[in-house]
């Protein structure tokens, strides 16, 4: 079976799921909450319920809905859940509105977009109220530049107005790496590319962050042909990247965030609270663009680069 038709029968499934979510009889204790019905959030939700399932949590205990379920959910339901997943920002959006009777875990959400979810429903990070990052560990970003481009030393990065206040938590990063972080800000986007090219002038290599305002579908060309033109090599969080010509992508997989919130669920289920800071990704993954790579004259190799990383976090 094609993946395209994989994908096309998970969605119809997941839909008759979510239909049937509007009458479910009490029983339910997680419910997953998926903003999107597309092959990231199915494949995030099937690990989830696989991790879930493979610890003794019946199938029958776990409902996936769609955002606009939420209100819905009979108040008999509700009383039985006892920890709320979201998939992506969408889903966040709506727990975040809704009073909620458990605590919610985000997954699949920027730090950004889950910064904007805070602000906009006006609650804190908190036991009742968390997220597992998409964004890759500060640290964790660095470390992989140190391997995979030892000769380089300054690392530019471009930051909107929302994302600034990162500016000094990525400088401790580069600084416990050996490296000096040449940060600059982007008002808007007509502001972008003075910015990009003031930046490539004092930089070895670009770090791209998950900050909308630069880097997003209109933009992301220019950038990588000024990156290359300038010979500074981009280091991106999304494999998209890679393939359209950035040097090496790091990021977690939907299945791997999938697994990670279904740690947490299983940690509820249990009587345990979630943690009161925002989590980070325990796994993840790294691609790398050989043709990029051989233009600047590098030899890299993905899985070696990720093993090294995870023996330097000490993971298994």
């Amino acid at each position: 079976m094609t993946r395209r038709w994989q994908i096309l029968l998970l969605g119809l499934a997941l839909s008759v799921l979510c239909w049937q979510a509007r009458a479910q009889a009490p029983g339910v204790r997680v419910a997953v909450v998926s903003s999107q019905l597309s092959a990231p959030h199915m494949d995030a939700a099937q690990a989830l319920i696989r991790q879930l399932e493979s610890r003794g949590v019946p199938r029958s205990s776990i409902q996936i809905y769609n955002p606009a379920d939420v209100a819905s959910i009979p108040e008999a339901t509700q009383t039985t859940i006892k920890v709320w997943v979201a998939l992506g920002t969408q889903a966040a959006m709506v727990l975040g509105k809704s009073r909620l009777k458990a605590p919610a875990l985000g997954a699949l959400v920027p730090r950004a977009a889950f910064e904007r979810v805070l602000r906009a429903t006006g609650h804190q990070l908190s036991p009742q109220f968390n997220v597992v990052y998409l964004d890759q560990p500060l640290s964790r970003q660095m470390a992989l530049i140190r391997l995979a481009l030892p000769e380089s030393n300054r690392v530019g990065v471009l930051l909107g107005p929302d994302a600034w206040h990162r500016n000094a938590s990525l400088r401790d990063a580069a600084s416990a790496n050996g490296l000096a972080l040449r940060a600059t800000q982007v008002d808007d986007d007509d502001a972008l590319f003075a910015a990009l090219q003031s930046v490539l002038e004092d930089s070895d290599v670009l770090l791209a962050q998950a900050d909308p305002l630069v880097f997003n579908s209109h933009s992301i060309q220019n950038i990588l042909l000024t990156t290359i033109r300038a010979n500074v090599p981009l280091i991106a969080f999304s494999p998209a990247y890679v393939r359209a010509g950035a040097l090496l992508a790091l990021y977690s997989t939907p299945t791997q965030a999938g697994a990670q919130a279904a740690h947490w669920v299983l940690e509820v289920l249990a009587g345990r609270q979630l943690p009161a800071q925002p989590l980070e990704p325990d796994d993840f993954e790294i691609s790398v663009n050989d043709q990029v790579a051989r233009v600047l004259a590098l030899t890299l190799d993905a899985q070696a680069l990720r093993l090294a990383l995870k023996q330097q976090e000490r993971q298994p």
